[in-house]
């Protein structure tokens, strides 16, 4: 009996840490924002209008996202290192994305893989 409870431990842990290595990345398409104008200021918190703003807030470390039609994705990992470094050239640009998504206090947080303007 003892082995088999063991067994059943240790496959259930087995599955629980292939979890996260099974997960699919996903590819999103919309534009680069800052997150904070793009929600408050609605179409004046985005586009080329904006960019200039959006590109200063981008490189003091404000968060950036990605906005599609359904949603904003806040860009977290590598992407939004160093004042989102590696995200300034994309700044209110639509792009295209790959990546994993994941939900954490309310928020769609993306970790970018790829990406590349349209």
């Amino acid at each position: 009996m003892r082995n088999r409870i063991a067994w059943a431990c240790a496959t259930v842990l087995a599955v629980a840490m292939a979890v996260p290595a099974l997960a699919a990345d996903v590819t999103i398409t919309g534009e680069v924002v800052d997150i904070a104008c793009a929600t408050s200021k609605g179409e004046g918190g985005r586009g080329d209008g904006h960019a200039a703003c959006a590109l200063s807030c981008a490189k003091r470390g404000q968060p950036v996202g990605v906005l599609t039609d359904d949603a904003i994705y806040e860009v977290t990992g590598d992407f939004a290192a160093n004042n989102n470094a590696k995200l300034l050239d994309f700044i209110a640009k639509v792009v295209t994305v790959t990546g994993e998504i994941t939900e954490q206090d309310g928020k769609t947080l993306l970790n970018i893989r790829t990406i590349r303007a349209n």
